[in-house]
């Protein structure tokens, strides 16, 4: 066998887009290049899409990964035997849910144990997965409870620019009462550390401000002041190449030339907006924090198409690709987060 990494890629919800963009990413020349890609899920999904779409591919199903062929043309799968019929295609589903959630069990155990090196993640149905029983927000919680993994965050990348989130899922308002020195310190040497870890020897972060220009020198607010600007200070007096507040509609931008490696978000909307406008399809997100790579795209089930053959994978595809390129620094994982919290 080649040296190349092999990822265990996830079907998501069985009847969303997940098992077409597995199925065309997995087909496709450039990933065969990469990787040795093996799918986790229902071998049945993949059987009748494959049918039901005229390919001409041959769906493997496998027990372990040793079983796996990488050949051109067929798909290998590890099947999990949860989907025992079709299902329809584009509605909630408990059955749905619960092969979705099997596939991240499997796949994080086998990351675990060395068996593969990555894991990437096709869109799920929370909505699915609270009717199979489970009441986990979605894949990243999943896989943080089943690594035992306490603070995890997530980190895309675009065009060569890697984004990190002081705060994710919350509402605006509930983020900004969070945006406290303290947590934007912590957050800085979360990126900073994140980014050494990824292969960049010396980063340069860029931290975003929270106010319309960077609060007009405190016209528009002060957290650029009393908060951000003494954290970012904190950070430099200890070594830290970082940057910041700066003006939100343009930092992302200056990221994007070059001018910095990664750029810290304040919000949810800050980062996923700017990288989406300039490239949706090759926002990639990579979770950190957990002792296992994993990839994922950054899109949700798309039930209005699925089983159509309309499902575009180039987001899957950049997915696939930033596992093979981060694969090698994965023994490094556990050390991303600074001690303290």
């Amino acid at each position: 066998m080649s040296d190349l990494p092999i990822i265990a890629v996830t079907l998501g919800d069985p009847v969303g887009v997940g098992p077409e963009i597995t199925l065309k990413t997995l087909a496709e020349p450039e990933s065969l290049q990469m990787a040795h890609g093996v799918a986790v899920g229902d071998a049945i999904v993949l059987e009748r899409l494959v049918r039901h779409l005229g390919l001409h591919l041959e769906v493997n199903p496998i027990a372990t990964v040793a079983d796996a062929r990488f050949t051109t043309g067929v798909i290998d799968i590890l099947n999990l035997g949860v989907v025992r019929e079709d299902l329809p295609w584009g509605e909630v589903n408990p059955t749905a849910g619960a092969a979705a959630v099997g596939a991240i069990e499997v796949a994080a155990r086998l990351a675990l144990a060395g068996e593969v090196d990555a894991v990437v993640t096709a869109p799920l149905s929370t909505e699915a997965i609270r009717a199979a029983g489970f009441q986990h927000l979605g894949q990243t919680e999943m896989l943080g409870e089943l690594t035992g993994s306490t603070r995890y965050n997530t980190m895309f990348w675009v065009s060569g620019l890697k984004i990190f989130f002081a705060t994710r899922h919350l509402s605006l308002r509930e983020a900004i009462d969070r945006i406290t020195r303290e947590n934007i310190e912590y957050a800085i040497r979360e990126a900073y550390t994140a980014l050494q870890v990824f292969g960049t020897e010396k980063p340069r972060l860029a931290v975003a401000a929270l106010n319309p220009h960077g609060g007009e020198g405190g016209k528009f607010g002060d957290e650029e002041i009393t908060v951000i600007a003494p954290a970012v200070a904190a950070a430099r007096a200890a070594g830290l190449d970082v940057i910041g507040p700066l003006p939100a509609d343009s930092v992302f931008h200056q990221g994007i030339q070059g001018l910095f490696d990664g750029v810290l978000a304040l919000y949810h909307d800050q980062g996923h907006i700017a990288s989406k406008t300039y490239d949706f399809e090759g926002t990639v997100s990579v979770t950190v924090g957990l002792p296992i790579l994993r990839t994922s795209v950054d899109h949700g089930t798309e039930f209005d198409i699925a089983g159509t053959g309309r499902a575009s994978h180039g987001t899957m595809v950049a997915a696939f690709k930033a596992a093979a390129n981060l694969a090698p620094y994965a023994r490094k994982l556990p050390s991303i987060y600074p001690p303290g919290r």
